[in-house]
């Protein structure tokens, strides 16, 4: 599955390429007047000059000329006048362009039969020596379904011009149905820069962007435009950017931009539907029902595109009555049955989801999302359930004796916690389930590998995330991952899943940062350097950053940043408000003024001043004067005497001072730099460098008060918690080094060790519950030392009274070393005290 990724780092470097190929070929190649009418007739398409081809073409009998003459009027709707142009010459030519026309035509109306054995005439009669003749075939066979058939013929035509664009494109939309994005790309890429004009070549580069970067899909989609002001395939894929980012208006508006084009453009008026359906305008769905079913009684597809659309909105359950509804008129729509599946599996029914997914895989086994939906749930049907009152929790078996020790207590500590705070009784059965590979994780959340920036998602009673070994330990926090996933489950819920995203993402980093001190604060530097280049991002269009992948970190945390405020400015219970009020339909202003009695204009006004309030002394402190990369010392020293507060330069002189020799004095600028910076991580995190300086001082004692200091902002830093750890084992500091192993326990349950020393602390203190979980924890990582992971239960047990437990974990050691002496002394007190 990892094959189906797209390196999103080369994409973004070709899409600007092609960009800059497009605005200096495109001058050249309008001074080239077209050699034939035909030639000109299909510039003029491309530019969208529909009125113009039957001027250029009059006269013409060239069946070319007829196909172009009707690709004209379907691009209008008018769909009669199409099939008038087309019957004849594909009835004189029945494996021809022309009949290959008309029978996509006849599919696209509704007339199934028809448009059938038109096609299957054309697989029949066609030639096959051109690329052109097995381009065609493609085509027929993709129409009718058979698709491993079409993949043969286009690769043959591609094999026969390799640089035909039209061939080009027809395999790489065949791939781009199937979700194979990278071999879409494969299609595509090589003749971006033949046809850097064509409409069709542009608007397969935007598909492939459109999921993981929209913005610079939409600038694709803005060139198209540019080219062609009337290609409605690029004005809906704005609109269904813009529904993505909650911009209905815009959304609607690209729909109409449609529709003004082609009245009759099945593919608008369904998602005119959708969006009457999203904003619970029944009668509006209703009509466009009728009007679509004018045009083609068999489509199903107005149904579908409504389900889809609430699915993408996090509203499954509400999708499933269209899905449904849709597969009642086209019972083989394979895509409506892996959709079906995609919302079960967002609802948790997972065994409804199974049946409709093998479904829509007799249907189509060539579909990427149905194939990988099916081999997750093979994967997941492998996992233990685990279940506590409302909470069912499902773990990959080599996982579950861990983590159930910490994660399915975490769990309900959250759903506690955070119900009481919103006041709010979430429905369950709440259904969390961990991948050990995030792949995994990544299909069962969209159907697709990649999602690289994602640790968690959740629809509502569906959580599912990377556990622990998912990732390297050091790099994310599970347990607040965790956490925040189990906050939308509030906020999705209170809301009946219509919550805004800005809002729930940040009332889950909220509510990270209110659950554990440690958590959700490593983006406050990010954040204040952001405002001072003035990157921070308008309260009306915080959602629009969550589809950017250069804004999304900064979207979450502000979003954060700005729920804290509303907390704090209108009071907790405004905010329950404000998510009831997205819960009736209310959108933007409309639910602010319900919860706040303010517009997003006056919160910005607010919210601007306590941004300078909370971060102004943070952003001057980073600012710096630009010194060249060589200052020595004095420059540097005479640099920070003239800007006391900077950072940047305590950090300079700190580096410059430790290389010549001058510890004492680096460790001074980075204390002083630490008191103006608290919240530096990673390398910039002052702490560190102290702790490294320290360290070839060999002055432990300082080496573990700037660990320490260190951690209480690189909270995942579990090298560093490791290394502390092991400073502190020969003090016998029990409460520090008690903290030492917490916290590597925290981020990385599967450290035998840790766990073991965690355990120990724990027996020292006569905590047994929190031993007995540490040691069998320890136990479950199959740790070197068996023998000793046994006896630490045994006496956990037996300190709790649990005298069976203990005999079993003494003689399980005692198997392993029948010599270990502190498994005899055991079995003799249990012995003593009555054991059996």
């Amino acid at each position: 599955m990892t094959a189906l990724r797209v390196n999103a780092v080369r994409r973004l470097l070709f899409i600007c390429a092609l960009l800059l190929a497009a605005g200096t070929s495109s001058s050249s190649q309008t001074r080239q007047p077209a050699d034939t009418p035909v030639e000109a007739a299909a510039r003029a398409l491309n530019a969208g000059r529909y009125e113009q081809i039957d001027t250029i073409l009059s006269g013409s009998t060239d069946p070319r000329a007829m196909v172009l003459r009707a690709d004209a009027e379907v691009a209008r709707g008018r769909y009669p006048q199409a099939v008038t142009l087309l019957s004849a010459p594909a009835a004189s030519s029945p494996g021809g362009d022309a009949a290959l026309e008309l029978g996509l035509l006849q599919l696209y109306l509704g007339r199934r039969d028809e448009g059938r054995r038109t096609l299957q005439r054309v697989l029949q009669t066609s030639p096959r020596t051109s690329g052109a003749d097995l381009m065609r075939l493609g085509r027929a066979a993709r129409a009718l379904g058979e698709f491993q058939q079409a993949n043969g013929f286009f690769r043959d035509a591609d094999r026969a011009t390799p640089e035909s664009v039209d061939v080009n494109v027809a395999w790489g939309e065949l791939f781009l149905e199937k979700y194979d994005v990278a071999n879409a790309q494969k299609s595509f890429e090589p003749i971006a820069r033949l046809a850097p004009d064509s409409v069709r070549v542009r608007m397969g580069l935007a598909r492939i962007l459109v999921e993981e970067n929209p913005p610079e899909a939409r600038k694709l989609l803005d060139r198209i435009l540019a080219t062609n002001p009337s290609y409605v395939p690029a004005h809906l894929l704005i609109a269904e950017i813009a529904l993505d980012m909650r911009r209905r208006d815009e959304g609607q508006e690209g729909v109409r931009k449609a529709l003004a084009i082609n009245p009759n453009s099945l593919e608008a008026r369904s998602l005119e539907g959708a969006i009457a359906v999203l904003e619970g305008r029944t009668a509006d769905f209703t009509a466009q029902v009728a009007e679509v079913t004018k045009i083609n009684p068999a489509y199903g597809e107005i149904y579908r595109v409504a389900g889809e659309r609430l699915t993408r909105d996090y509203r499954a359950e509400d999708s499933l009555e269209f899905t449904r509804r849709a597969l009642t008129i086209d019972p083989a729509n394979a895509r409506a049955y892996s959709d079906l599946g995609t919302a079960l599996l967002r609802t948790g029914d997972e065994p409804g989801a199974r049946r409709a997914l093998e479904t829509a895989f007799k249907l189509d086994a060539f579909n990427t999302v149905t194939f990988n939906l099916l081999e997750m749930l093979d994967t997941l049907d492998k996992f233990e359930t685990i279940t506590d009152g409302n909470i069912t929790m499902r773990f990959d078996p080599e996982e579950v004796a861990v983590m159930r020790e910490y994660a399915l207590p975490l769990a309900r500590q959250a759903i506690d916690t955070l119900s009481k705070q919103w006041d709010f009784t979430p429905a369950g059965p709440i259904l969390i389930e961990m991948f050990p590979k995030h792949d995994d994780f990544a299909v069962r959340t969209l159907g697709l590998p990649g999602l690289t920036g994602a640790l968690g998602v959740c629809f509502g009673k569906v959580v599912t995330l990377d556990s622990p070994r998912a990732r390297p330990p050091g790099q994310f926090s599970w347990q607040a991952t965790l956490w925040h996933e189990l906050a939308h489950v509030i906020t999705l819920q209170m809301s009946g899943n219509r919550v805004p995203r800005w809002l729930t993402e940040g009332i889950s980093e909220w509510e990270e940062r209110r659950a554990r001190p440690e958590w959700g604060r490593e983006m406050v530097v990010s954040f204040a350097q952001a405002m001072n280049a003035n990157k921070v991002l308008k309260v009306r269009d915080l959602n629009d950053g969550f589809t950017d992948p250069q804004l999304i970190s900064l979207a979450y945390f502000e979003s954060s940043i700005l729920v804290e405020h509303l907390a704090a400015t209108y009071g907790e219970p405004s905010l329950r408000t404000l998510l009831r009020a997205y819960g009736k339909g209310l959108e933007g202003d409309a639910a602010l003024k319900e919860a706040f009695n303010a517009t997003a204009d006056q919160i910005q006004t607010s919210f601007d001043e306590r941004l300078e309030r909370d971060f102004g002394q943070l952003r001057r402190a980073l600012r710096a004067p630009e010194l060249p990369a060589d200052s020595g010392v004095e420059v540097l020293r005479a640099a920070v005497q003239a800007n006391e507060d900077s950072f940047p330069l305590r950090l300079r002189l700190a580096a410059a001072l430790n290389e010549g020799g001058d510890a004492a004095g680096a460790i001074r600028e980075l204390e002083r730099a630490a008191q103006l910076v608290p919240a530096a991580v990673g390398g910039d995190n002052p702490h560190a460098m102290i702790a490294a300086i320290a360290t070839g001082q060999k002055d432990n004692a300082r080496v573990i008060t700037a660990l320490e200091a260190q951690l209480r902002t690189d909270s995942d830093d579990v090298e560093s918690a490791r290394r502390l750890a092991t400073l502190l084992a020969p003090l016998g500091d029990a409460a520090r080094s008690t903290a030492a192993f917490e916290r590597i326990v925290a981020l990385d349950p599967f450290d035998s060790n840790a766990q073991a020393m965690a355990g120990r602390l724990a027996m020292q203190r006569r905590d047994v519950a929190r031993a007995l979980r540490a040691f069998r924890a320890a136990l479950a990582t199959a740790p070197a030392d068996m023998a000793a992971a046994h006896i630490d239960l045994a006496e956990a047990y037996f300190m709790s009274g649990d005298r069976v437990e203990a005999k079993k974990q003494a003689l399980a050691a005692l198997e392993i070393a029948p010599s270990f002496e502190r498994a005899q002394d055991l079995l003799l007190r249990i012995v003593d005290a009555g054991g059996a």
